[in-house]
């Protein structure tokens, strides 16, 4: 499972333009890795340590935990990272 995780905040246009950004490359990858991919989102705005170390790079794309992005979130290479965290952790 991947866990990918989107850090915003409410009235962020850019926060907006991520989420989109998400569902659409989620909903276009092959159903094998759409299914194992857990989206989580969280604000800033409701979490003090969130809003601590993120406040000024929202939106964040977390992948796993690590940083995958922020500021802006381009489509192409969140699909490379996503398909490339579901091959690492496909069974063997």
């Amino acid at each position: 499972m991947t866990t990918l995780t989107l850090i915003g905040k409410p009235d962020c246009h850019l926060c907006d333009v991520a989420e989109q950004i998400v569902e659409t490359v989620v909903a276009d990858l092959p159903a094998s890795v759409a299914e194992r991919i857990e989206i989580e989102q969280a604000s800033i705005a409701d979490d003090a340590a969130l809003h601590a170390v993120w406040w000024e790079k929202i939106p964040v794309v977390l992948i796993d935990g690590e940083l995958h992005a922020h500021w802006r979130v381009s489509a192409d290479r969140l699909r490379a990272a996503l398909i490339a965290a579901d091959s690492e952790g496909a069974p063997s």
